[in-house]
């Protein structure tokens, strides 16, 4: 199974970006699917999840400027960024995660780097 983030890069506060996560080895809507935000010295945090009946769920943060989206026969899961601003910096982490017959499967990509310049 592998997770592959794309689409972070450099923007001035205000901006948008669009993050991609193409998932392969596994069936993607079997998987609860979530974007993870790592600022710099500070702990992992959930920023948006989709469960696998296409349940949304944001951080509080994200709320009202953030949208969390996938694409099942593309196997793709996106986070559309809107309103930039500085806090928002990290790198961002595609997470796949499903329990299974007790069997826990827990994925996630190697990130995408998000700057906002102020």
């Amino acid at each position: 199974a592998q997770l592959v983030e794309s689409g972070g890069g450099l923007v001035q506060t205000g901006g948008s970006l669009r993050l991609s996560c193409a998932a392969s080895g596994f069936t993607f809507d079997d998987y609860d699917i979530g974007w993870f935000r790592q600022p710099p010295g500070k702990e992992r945090e959930l920023v948006a999840h989709i469960t696998g009946i296409g349940t949304t769920t944001y951080a509080d943060s994200a709320k009202g400027r953030f949208t969390i989206s996938r694409d099942i026969a593309e196997d793709t899961l996106y986070l559309q960024m809107n309103s930039l601003k500085p806090e928002d910096a990290g790198v961002y982490y595609c997470r796949a995660h499903t329990v299974v017959a007790g069997k826990e499967n827990d994925y996630w990509g190697r990130g995408t780097q998000v700057t906002v310049s102020s």
